[in-house]
């Protein structure tokens, strides 16, 4: 019988794939295409929750969900209790399945300001932001964070078991401290040291460093949690979901994604951006991606040069037809 991972009251399959929150990609559009490609939990961008209160027109924007995207969860990350109590009932108004914490974003501009991974450095605040968020809504909180700080501050098995105790419904860990960023590799060990704790009980998901149907099938096998969060493999390659789904299921490999497919999601992503963002802003967003996409095939630099020089969306659009007519029998390897 298959065990279900239960967030709550939300249920999702046994060994579910979540797609991270990252900002910057992790919008309205992309989220449309990794659902429709096996997602089964996906998270906004992290929204600053100074700039929900400010009525930022960038975070409000970000609370924008739609119902074929559920469940959903959105992000939030902040530094003041008060203020992170009072962005989670903003973020209650929109109706999302989950509000998540940041606790784990490196990047400097979000440490600097006591955010993201700077919380590491002081466990007592991360559980008073956590309890701040937990007591000021109804919906399920879960937290995504680090191991640590660096390599001499590990705490993530102290963080696991206080977050918890003040009422937090799962916990994604990224296997790298804040000091590593996204360099060397992630360690997955401290994670399942976690989930091997007798005192936790809620579903723990591993994240880092997965970008194959064989490392996924590796971890679950080698780590024993209860599912993984995917993110930057999922850039430009949503595909991947169902891939690994697959090799789950069969121990074979679907086919990768012709050419044809990949013109249909970039096509997919554009239309849904400029329908999203409008035009100008859309177009130029979904600019990115395109790398992404079309990764690996030989002879693509000028058709790529020119989706990313064109601001008009029908011009993009005809350098597709011309990628589709002039790749027809390309072989994806």
């Amino acid at each position: 019988m298959k065990k279900m991972v239960k967030i709550g009251n939300i249920e999702l399959p046994e060994f579910p794939l979540l797609l991270a929150p990252m900002e910057d990609v992790s919008d309205p559009p992309f989220r449309r295409l990794c659902k429709q490609h096996g997602a089964d939990l996906m998270y906004s961008e992290f929204i600053s929750s100074e700039g929900l209160i400010r009525d930022a027109i960038k975070s409000r924007q970000k609370l924008d969900i739609f119902d074929y995207e559920r469940p959903i969860g959105i992000q939030i990350f902040g530094g003041d209790e008060e203020a992170m109590a009072m962005s989670a009932r903003i973020v209650e108004t929109v109706n999302p399945d989950i509000v998540d914490i940041n606790f784990g974003c490196p990047v400097k501009k979000v440490v600097c300001k006591g955010a993201g991974a700077g919380v590491l450095k002081d466990i007592d605040l991360m559980v008073r932001l956590t309890k701040a968020v937990v007591d000021s809504t109804h919906l399920p909180v879960t937290v995504k964070t680090r191991l640590g700080w660096d390599e001499d501050s590990i705490n993530i098995y102290e963080v696991a078991e206080r977050l918890q105790d003040v009422g937090i419904k799962a916990l994604t860990i990224h296997g790298r401290t804040r000091a590593q960023m996204y360099k060397g590799e992630a360690d997955w060990a401290p994670i399942a040291k976690v989930k091997n704790n007798p005192r936790i009980n809620i579903p723990i998901f591993g994240n880092g460093d997965i970008d194959s149907p064989e490392k996924a099938l590796k971890y679950r096998n080698e780590y024993g949690l209860d599912g993984i969060m995917i993110g930057r493999a999922a850039i430009g390659y949503p595909w991947i979901f169902n891939q690994i789904k697959h090799y789950f299921a069969t121990g074979e490999h679907l086919p990768e994604p012709t050419v044809e497919d990949r013109v249909e999601a970039a096509r997919n992503h554009l239309k849904w951006s400029i329908d999203w963002k409008g035009e100008r802003v859309g177009v130029f967003e979904t600019r990115r991606h395109y790398t992404n996409y079309f990764k690996g095939i030989h002879g693509f630099k000028e058709y790529r040069q020119r989706m990313v020089s064109n601001d008009k969306p029908e011009d993009v659009y005809a350098v597709f037809d011309e990628v589709l007519e002039k790749f027809a029998d390309y072989k994806m390897v």
